[in-house]
């Protein structure tokens, strides 16, 4: 497939791999209380988020989007009293509607003469939240601040060009030009992010935009997942040719036979350049519920950062199988559980509220 002129592929630019080095990665400072319902769950979050950045900063800067002033000020000091160095971090005041960086904010992308860019996909709050309109502009106005050109990837049927909607967390990559997605989110017609927009046209959308060469499309997404698949509670890439993929051992559980309908299929897929992926097992937790509504929790959403992976934990016993596979799959790195039982309530842990932007 050969890019189109103009769009970042054609140029030389790449979705770089969640593993390859990064110069930063992007938060955005919780405030959406009803996204975390019952008394004093927001401030529990919060605290949440400073174990994350003091994390992080270990081994690159974070960059912090805050609503305003009073939200930077609050954030600067949960993070002193956390004993976090606040010289790692760079705060930008920019409104967001919710904390979600992976969905809402752009996609960095990568040139082969080291030149960054940003690849700003329509936000439409998943298709359910009418509350989007601050996120739906980070792309903008972050391209503004940092100075990046920004590309807005357009597509549709019968000749009319519309914004293609897409969020970080419905993709995953190996950096070499493969690409995992799910047919639930971006081909159901009941999820109402591209009507008329069909397997074909999606795929040329990302090979021109991220250097995509081979999609490989599982099918159904985790139980208690309301972003209708993202494949980052269900699969991941841990090297160029491997996948991790959860899966759950108990055949009374709803996610039994997704599960294990996706981890046949890895089985029997190959990378960009035809050769078998490996595919390794990760459990899953025992459901986690609130108010009677199953929760997204999965092992799968965790977080490469240079020098550590955060992985979500939820005091089970499955937690420790979890580190430990992926302390395998990353020998270089120091996996390190955080306590993700708050932060699901949210509909979403590490991997959704995180972003990074490449070296």
């Amino acid at each position: 497939m050969t890019p189109a002129p103009g769009t970042p592929a054609a140029q030389g630019f790449r979705m770089p791999a969640e593993w390859e080095p990064h110069a930063a990665t992007w938060l955005a400072w919780p405030h959406e209380r009803s996204d975390w319902p019952g008394p004093g769950k927001l401030e529990a979050v919060r605290w949440v988020y400073t174990e994350i950045i003091r994390h992080l900063v270990s081994g690159e800067r974070v960059r912090l989007l805050v609503p305003d002033e009073a939200g930077e000020r609050q954030s600067r000091t949960l993070l002193r009293r956390a004993g976090v160095d606040a010289s790692r971090i760079d705060w930008f005041r920019i409104p967001t509607d919710r904390s979600w960086t992976r969905d809402a904010c752009p996609t960095f992308v990568r040139a082969e003469s080291g030149g960054l860019g940003l690849v700003g996909w329509r936000f439409n709050g998943w298709a359910k939240y009418p509350n989007h309109k601050r996120d739906a502009a980070v792309p903008q106005k972050l391209a503004r601040r940092l100075r990046l050109p920004l590309w807005s990837p357009a597509a549709g049927a019968d000749g009319a060009q519309r914004r293609v909607v897409l969020e970080g967390g419905a993709i995953d990559v190996n950096g070499c030009g493969t690409l995992l997605t799910t047919e639930e989110c971006l081909l159901s017609p009941i999820q109402a992010r591209n009507p008329g927009l069909e397997r074909p046209a999606l795929e040329r959308v990302l090979a021109e935009h991220l250097g995509i060469r081979k999609v490989l499309w599982l099918g159904d997404g985790i139980a208690g997942d309301d972003t209708h698949g993202h494949v980052d509670d269900l699969a991941r890439f841990v090297d160029p040719r491997t996948v991790a993929v959860a899966v759950c051992t108990d055949p009374g559980d709803e996610n039994h036979e997704r599960l294990r309908d996706n981890r046949d299929r890895l089985r029997d897929m190959t990378d960009q350049d035809d050769i078998p992926l490996r595919v390794i097992e990760l459990p899953m937790p025992a459901p986690v519920s609130f108010d009677g509504e199953r929760l997204p929790a999965s092992y799968a959403n965790f977080y490469v950062g240079n020098t550590v992976v955060l992985v979500p934990t939820f005091n089970d016993p499955a937690d420790r199988g979890a580190l430990g596979i992926l302390a395998e799959a990353f020998p270089g790195r120091r996996v390190v559980g955080i306590h993700a039982v708050d932060l699901v309530l949210g509909l979403g842990t590490l991997h959704c509220l995180t972003q990074q932007e490449p070296a």
